[in-house]
């Protein structure tokens, strides 16, 4: 059965909305973990972000660097930019994965300094 644009609007509306919440909730994580390593506030939350970001990671990979939500969202889009499946400036989606790997790269470099200063 085809959808009507109306009717693909509205899940394509809905996947954006779900999409910009996982989008916020892994701010969160990897600013949580940069805020932990540069206060040396190392805690089991820590840990739990750092096994967020790998799950995140492994994820990624299964889908060949694309986020299984945008795999969704193109069921029921054609467009080209970035930013189609998420509430985001197209220059931010475009360069999400780059931004976000060096922060967590930067963090987990300042998490080891930590430790081995332990």
């Amino acid at each position: 059965m085809e959808l009507s644009q109306q009717q693909r609007e509205r899940k394509l509306l809905l996947i954006k909305v779900v999409h910009t919440v996982v989008w916020v909730f892994y701010n969160v994580v990897i600013f949580y973990l940069l805020y932990a390593v540069l206060t040396n506030r190392i805690d089991q939350w820590v840990w739990i972000c750092l096994g967020l970001i790998v799950l995140e990671g492994l994820v990624l990979l299964v889908f060949k660097k694309m986020c299984p939500i945008t795999v969704v969202a193109r069921r029921y889009s054609d467009s080209t930019r970035d930013n189609f499946d998420i509430f985001l400036p197209n220059w931010l989606a475009r360069y999400n994965k780059e931004i976000y790997t060096t922060i967590v790269f930067i963090s987990v470099l300042i998490l080891v300094y930590r430790l081995a200063m332990t």
